[in-house]
């Protein structure tokens, strides 16, 4: 990997390209931030986009958002769900069979791109001044091939596991790269006819911020205060102390709390889960004013979710423990939602979110609470984070004050933020770089789903 001295050399490389729909496809930008040459560049939300392209996207975006809104509500939503999901849906992966065969949903994208010239504009500005693109949807990615972009083209992939969608009409002949996340990934884009010399595993790209050097110093020295809130009776300590030890290179006995107990509980892109949050707020709240547990309800860039929680809190008298034990977290804009979210998550213990592209953060060693999940590949995220020990599906949230508590004094939570810490990737944004610089980094063996 290159020095600190060639890095400033090699960042702003690539063009990095993300949509704002949801926060999958930008929380992938984001930890790419670092060699985006202008900033991240947002193709359905840029300076200058034709309206025909913006009215494209508002379409399709509003569509998904409406829906997955929708999912909560008995029958209706259960009804319009099944019917996207349907269309969306990622074949199961045995047999091993060719799923290299296009679906409804790729004809339609290739028919938006060559028909409506979808992404044309952005791909014929970018191409005056051609650099490695790195796209963390498909479209952008699909139209730089159709339209003849010069550079090399990259496409992050945001999930466990992924729909036929991400791949080209002819993924034979197709030139899109691909950076897979895990190796469960690899062998699907192979079923969807994708070359192996297209295909790299290099992990998700989690913010370095968050993770530190190579050596990940920054986790392991998050890691170790957070094992004094997730182990209080030191069950999980004990019986690991020597490989703990020999990981994270300190005596456990020195391990010092530097925050309370901290929970945080994200809403999806779409906002799907405010009364989830509710319920949590309220099944806490005796805990909350006796003990020295902290809470973070993080509603995004959403208003409207910020203000339910705020009155939440009215409804509940503990308006006086906002700013103190209990924080609800909203930013106006993106950057500056993203920026402060991965600073807070070095404080938070416990990552309470449905297995969206977040599942990929128990690499920094968050357990997650699994919430119930929102389409197919969240199904297969949550799979994953099975699989490797790191998520654990949520227990009634009205009685959230007494089975989370349980969990933590058996040492069960501690565990699996050890879990994801040893087995999820967090080198991901070190290994695109290197790869799209040609500086190569090894790879671990990452992860995949048997």
């Amino acid at each position: 990997m290159p020095t600190s001295h060639q890095h400033n050399h090699l960042s702003k490389c690539a063009y990095v390209v993300s949509v704002n729909m949801g926060y999958g496809h930008e929380r992938a930008a984001y930890g790419l931030k670092e060699i985006a040459h202008g900033g991240i560049i947002t193709a359905n939300d840029y300076p200058g986009i034709p309206k025909k392209d913006k009215k494209l996207w508002v379409q399709s975006r509003k569509g998904y958002e409406a829906i997955s809104r929708l999912k909560p509500i008995p029958i209706i939503g259960d009804v319009a769900f099944a019917i996207m999901d349907k269309i969306q849906k990622i074949p199961d992966f045995y047999p091993r069979r060719d799923l290299s065969k296009e679906t409804y949903q790729v004809m339609q994208t290739y028919y938006m791109i060559e028909h409506l010239h979808l992404c044309k504009d952005l791909i014929d500005k970018l191409a005056k001044k051609p650099l490695p693109l790195v796209c963390t949807f498909f479209i952008p990615a699909f139209a730089a091939e159709v339209f003849e972009y010069p550079g090399d083209i990259y496409c992050v992939l945001c999930d466990a596991d992924v729909s036929r969608a991400w791949v080209a009409k002819d993924p034979k002949k197709s030139r899109i790269k691909y950076f897979a996340p895990n190796g469960r990934i690899v062998e699907r884009l192979k079923l969807y006819g994708v070359r192996e010399e297209n295909i790299y595993l290099t992990g998700f790209p989690l913010p370095k911020e968050a993770i530190g050097d190579l050596t990940g110093n920054i986790i392991r020295k998050d890691m170790m205060s957070r094992f004094c809130n997730l182990d209080p009776n030191g069950i999980f300590l004990k019986k690991y102390q020597r490989v703990i030890q020999s990981e994270l290179g300190s005596n456990t006995c020195e391990i010092k709390r530097d925050h309370p107990l901290t929970v945080m509980f994200t809403v999806g892109g779409a906002g799907a889960q405010k009364q989830l949050g509710i319920d949590i707020l309220s099944s806490l709240k005796r805990i909350l004013v006796r003990d020295g547990l902290r809470l973070r309800l993080v509603a995004g860039t959403k208003k409207e979710i910020a203000e339910n929680f705020y009155s939440a809190v009215k409804k509940l008298k503990i308006t006086s423990l906002l700013g103190k034990k209990l924080f609800i977290d909203y930013h106006a804009d993106r950057p500056t939602y993203f920026r402060e979210f991965t600073k807070q998550l070095r404080k938070t213990d416990i990552l309470w979110t449905k297995p969206s592209e977040m599942s990929f953060y128990c690499g920094m060693g968050l357990p997650i609470i699994m919430a119930p999940t929102i389409g197919s590949q969240e199904d297969f995220n949550r799979t994953w984070l099975m699989y490797i020990g790191a998520g654990i599906d949520q227990g009634d949230p009205k009685y959230t004050n007494e089975w989370l508590f349980d969990w933590i004094a058996s040492g069960g939570i501690a565990r699996a933020a050890w879990n994801g810490y040893m087995e999820a990737p967090q080198h991901g944004a070190y290994r695109i770089e290197g790869i799209i610089t040609g500086t190569r980094m090894d790879v671990e063996t990452l992860p995949m789903i048997v």
